[in-house]
């Protein structure tokens, strides 16, 4: 197997999914990539003060500065890519910022239509501890919260809502040690990632984590053989499982029902009796109300069920 490295270049990054956008790199299954990702913003310098302009990636955003895409050699739509994160390494920096934008949420906290307050981030990775501006520590556990393919339709497509075949999940329980199976789209894979988050909370309730760029190791495969065809998660956390749609009730069904259908997998049991097991089992929990649609996951704990 072979060590790759992908480091952030005007040829090595997009700011959407595109089916057709030329491969940044190849590799086979198996190998491992370390890919250094800038922040969502795509930064080339680090902000001195809160919310400072620096220069970034791209002069007009239209989404999340990703790297890639990425050509996985023989994936077929059909099949699932395994993303294994072995590491994750924040940048020394980021930034959060809330009442950005007018959204429905901001509107109803009454802080829609600014002005923007921004929160600017020392990280130390190595003690994994974040202070901000304020003098306010926390830990940090550090995860990307774009890890996607394109849709199989021609043009560009936003990076901001999740798809079906992941992108802006935005889940924190994707940390190291993690594997995310998301379904192959399109022939290669074309593998997109980036969004480093230092740390969020569940629902990334401000629109922004704390954002960073990252510098990520992963192993990638392809598999044939999971037992749900949706993308899914196995974590330090549990495993997991996702729902996307504007409507709530939607996505959390969306979220339970593949859950439901892993535990049948597992323990051989109809779809009744596997929602009876998920009811003292599975934690359903919103994963982002950030990014046009809700993101719901729903967690199973390993060794819940014996």
């Amino acid at each position: 197997m072979t060590k790759h490295r992908l480091d952030p270049t005007p040829e090595t990054v997009t700011d959407v999914f595109s089916r057709d956008l030329p491969a940044a790199l190849t590799v086979d299954p198996g190998d491992t990539i370390v890919v250094h990702s800038l922040d969502a913003s795509g930064h080339l310098e680090r902000q001195r003060t809160p919310g400072e302009v620096r220069p970034k990636m791209f002069s007009a955003k239209r989404g999340h500065c990703l790297a890639g895409p990425i050509a996985v050699r023989g994936a077929e739509p059909g099949m699932m890519l395994a993303v294994r994160l072995v590491s994750l390494r924040p940048d020394e920096w980021g930034w959060t910022v809330a009442a950005a934008v007018d959204n429905p949420l901001n509107r109803r906290l009454g802080v829609a239509g600014g002005p923007p307050t921004w929160l600017l981030w020392e990280l130390d990775a190595d003690k994994l501890v974040g202070r901000n501006n304020h003098g306010l520590s926390m830990d940090l556990a550090p995860f990307l919260g774009v890890i996607g393919l394109p849709p199989d339709e021609a043009g560009e497509h936003s990076t901001t809502p999740p798809r079906p075949s992941g992108g802006n999940i935005d889940c924190r329980e994707l940390v190291a040690g993690s594997t995310l199976y998301l379904p192959v789209t399109v022939p290669g894979a074309q593998l997109c990632l980036g969004d480093g988050h230092a740390a969020q909370g569940d629902g990334e309730v401000s629109g922004t984590a704390i954002e960073c760029g990252m510098t990520t190791e992963i192993v990638v495969d392809l598999v044939t053989d999971r037992p749900i065809p949706t993308v899914h998660a196995v974590t330090p956390a549990g495993r997991v499982t996702f729902g996307f749609s504007a409507d709530l009730n939607e996505a959390s069904a969306q979220a339970l029902d593949a859950m439901l259908g892993w535990l049948q997998s597992m323990f051989g049991v109809d779809k009744a009796t596997a929602l009876a097991l998920a009811s003292p089992a599975v934690s359903l929990r919103v994963t982002q109300v950030a990014n046009q649609v809700w993101g719901v996951h729903a967690v199973l704990p390993e060794g819940v069920l014996r």
